[in-house]
């Protein structure tokens, strides 16, 4: 019973940044394709994909991926509370991100 809610639960995040994807004008098969769907989440967020390798460093992953997320939340039109957030609960804010009426604003790169 618990690996079915389990999977249940993996589905509907996977779902989530489907539609995320999609709404970011991306290939929503990208969310299932492992580190290519990191890539495509820098390109969300107007990151250089170098921040994929980034990502690949114990300690400097969870602020990169901390600072993916805050950007992601606002090219959605969301706040920083709603990007730490797709950091840190991610299955909850994913689906809400993609199936919520977010839209992607495709605003200007910030600094990196």
């Amino acid at each position: 019973m618990q690996i079915v809610i389990y999977l249940a639960v993996f589905g509907f995040v996977f779902a989530g940044w489907w539609m995320s994807f999609v709404k970011a004008g991306q290939p929503g098969w990208a969310a299932i394709v492992p580190i290519y769907n990191v890539y495509i989440l820098t390109k969300i967020a107007k990151k250089p994909g170098i921040w994929v390798l980034f990502l690949l460093i114990p300690i400097v992953n969870l602020v990169i991926l901390v600072l993916l997320s805050l950007e992601v939340a606002r090219q959605f039109g969301k706040g920083s509370g709603f990007g730490v957030g797709l950091a840190l609960l991610g299955f909850i804010f994913w689906p809400i991100l993609g199936f919520g009426d977010a839209k992607y604003l495709n605003l200007p790169a910030r600094a990196s």
